[in-house]
């Protein structure tokens, strides 16, 4: 028998799985770079998502202690640690993709595509015929 209360009740962990799937099928599926980055980026951000959920606690406060130290032991208070981890980890998302936004860009000057088998192609008859990357541009295959 399915225990609908259990399911409901972890609706937010089953939306993180359906995102973390989707971009880590994103991610094998799609041979377009551009579409690769983005379903890292979705991927990226199903884990944020999960820190920051683990991070709540019911009926929690923020970690903010009155000025005169006179701290009541029944007040619950969130735990920040899990939210300044993810501020970090999105600095450094955002520079990994704008680093793999740049280098894809650069792929394309010189390659002249951003398909992954049109590459792995490229890459073959070069290696087969000694040539460079530009080099071949120059003979009209791109």
């Amino acid at each position: 028998m399915i225990n609908w209360e259990f399911i409901i009740g972890h609706l937010n962990y089953w939306f993180f799985i359906v995102l973390m799937m989707t971009g880590l099928y994103i991610v094998i599926a799609k041979g377009n770079l551009v579409k690769k980055v983005v379903g890292l980026n979705i991927f990226q951000t199903s884990v944020f998502m999960f820190y920051i959920s683990i991070g709540k606690v019911i009926g929690g406060t923020a970690p903010i202690f009155p000025v005169d130290m006179k701290i009541d032991n029944n007040i619950v208070y969130s735990n920040p640690l899990p939210h300044v981890l993810i501020l970090t980890a999105i600095v450094v998302g955002v520079a990994t993709t704008s680093l793999a936004l740049a280098l894809i860009v650069r792929i394309r000057e010189e390659y002249g595509t951003i398909e992954e088998d049109e590459i792995f192609i490229i890459e073959h008859e070069l290696d087969s015929s000694n040539k460079t990357p530009n080099t071949y541009k120059e003979n009209g295959h791109f």
